[in-house]
């Protein structure tokens, strides 16, 4: 089932979507341009329901706001307004109790990577798709959970930021490349295994003994 989430008077809005069987509760944190709308979003989010993982789609950024290159890269913007869907998201009826990752694209990896860190006790998980975490900047030093960073073959200036992030998270984490995508991941069977190494790492990470479920 899927309904509508919004956070007190934010003016940025989600879709909830809770699979009978959830194990676990990603949130998405969309880049730069993008939306919950979006098919490539979307489909990844299907492809995590279908693994049982709820899914919360959050657009960081209204589309007007979207529109101001400024607000687009303002990280510590996008990361509070991630905070704020975190903290409601714990205290929502249906994921009481379940494990949360965090899935980012473009600028919102920077913004899930930084919450990562502000929110240790909550987050498990972190996949980056596509990304751009060298922007969270001295936030990747404090990250202690799990990061998966995925980066198209063809993807060269994302590919060697990512390189140059992954050396700098004191944790558990690997880079996937994609070979023969590009930053989109429009390529046939491209965004397939973006789905699939996102499941696979969250699917490790996520459901346990419920250690690290929301604790506000």
């Amino acid at each position: 089932m899927t309904e509508p989430f919004t956070v007190g008077t934010s003016p940025a809005e989600g879709d909830l979507t809770v699979p009978a069987d959830a194990v676990g509760v990603v949130v998405f944190a969309h880049g730069s341009g993008s939306s919950r709308h979006s098919p490539r979003n979307q489909a990844v989010a299907r492809a995590l329901q279908d693994h049982r993982f709820a899914t919360l789609l959050f657009d960081l950024l209204t589309p007007e706001e979207d529109r101001d290159d400024q607000l687009r890269f303002d990280i510590d913007l996008l990361r509070d307004r991630l905070l704020r869907a975190l903290d409601g998201l714990g205290r929502h009826p249906s994921v009481t109790g379940l494990p949360v990752g965090l899935f980012g694209a473009s600028t919102g990896a920077a913004a899930a990577l930084s919450a990562a860190a502000a929110r240790p006790d909550v987050v498990r998980a972190v996949v980056s798709r596509g990304g751009r975490p060298d922007l969270a900047e001295n936030a990747l030093a404090e990250v202690r959970c799990p990061v998966l960073l995925i980066v198209g073959g063809h993807d060269d200036t994302v590919r060697r930021l990512n390189k140059a992030a992954a050396s700098q998270l004191p944790g558990d984490r690997d880079l996937v490349v994609v070979p023969g995508a590009g930053h989109l991941f429009e390529e046939p069977g491209a965004l397939e295994q973006v789905a699939d190494a996102a499941a696979g790492w969250f699917g490790r990470h996520l459901p346990d003994s419920g250690e690290h479920a929301f604790i506000l």
